[in-house]
């Protein structure tokens, strides 16, 4: 049985003229809750059987940056709220807690073990008592998926790692380390799935076969629809990447190939919006 996730939330909230930039995204939050809710329910309708709180870029270091820091546990309760609230009393519908990077997205972390592991035992604190899972995702490097696990481990709820590869497809983390060494770094730690998410499609599909053959956990993956990066990319500010014209069509294709090779869980992340799902539910109930 194949479980489908929900979308990339960023785009859905912009066109709906929400400002969903990471660094005002605390902001957000408090001003405008019901938006955010709103695309949740879309991806509900749409078939999703998992959303993802929108608390990726509610980190202590993010909010530091716009004086948020000591509302960090008020803005992630008002994310859960706004999926819970979406999700209603639907049955069948679960809330994945984001354990997102607590710097940048794609930059692997270079805090130290300890200091990762705090911030993230933070943030499941305030995640788990209004989600039914955690999804430590984007992650970037081995170490901090391992602090990212290691924090949510201890609530007594599934733990999902999806990490970020490199998108010329040479199978490797951001970081430049390896699959296996990124589910090394997971040894000893309660984890009951893992994906790959928030890269090219095609550096997933090249991926998956491994993924395959070196673990007996669930695995899965939700790709994004931006314009491949190099591995020695660099963040310019705060300049959006651009986004290829992925139809729901292609994506569906792609997606059967994931699951093909062996994948259980799909979605989508940046790009891939509530058309998107509708098409992967239309081919999961269509193989029943």
């Amino acid at each position: 049985m194949t479980v489908l996730l929900d979308g990339g939330m960023g785009v859905e909230l912009t066109a709906r003229g929400f400002n969903a930039d990471a660094k005002v995204a605390g902001h957000a939050l408090i001003e405008s809750p019901s938006v955010i809710c709103d695309v949740h329910r879309e991806f509900i309708a749409a078939g999703a059987e998992v959303i993802t709180t929108w608390n990726y870029a509610i980190t202590p270091y993010r909010l530091a940056l716009s004086d948020l820091r000591g509302r960090l546990g008020e803005i992630t309760r008002i994310a859960v709220e706004m999926a819970n609230e979406a999700r209603g009393g639907k049955a069948g519908v679960r809330v994945a807690g984001s354990l997102p990077p607590l710097r940048a997205s794609y930059e692997p972390n270079t805090q130290d073990p300890a200091s990762m592991a705090e911030e993230y035992a933070e943030i499941a604190g305030h995640l788990a008592p209004g989600v039914d899972l955690f999804i430590c995702e984007t992650m970037a490097s081995a170490g901090e998926a391992r602090a990212a696990a290691g924090a949510a481990q201890g609530h007594g709820k599934p733990v999902w790692v999806s990490w970020t590869l490199r998108d010329e497809c040479d199978g490797l983390l951001r970081s430049g380390e390896t699959v296996d060494a990124a589910l090394a770094a997971l040894d000893g730690i309660a984890v009951e799935a893992v994906l790959f998410n928030c890269c090219d499609a095609a550096a997933i599909t090249d991926a998956m076969p491994h993924l395959r053959a070196k673990t007996k956990r669930t695995i899965g993956a939700y790709a994004n629809a931006l314009m491949p990066i190099a591995k020695d990319w660099k963040r310019d500010g705060n300049v959006l990447r651009e986004f290829r014209d992925v139809t729901p069509e292609d994506y569906a294709h792609i997606v059967g190939q994931w699951r093909a090779a062996g994948a259980e869980i799909v979605g989508g992340c940046c790009g891939i919006g509530p058309d998107h799902i509708a098409r992967l539910r239309e081919e999961l109930s269509r193989e029943g």
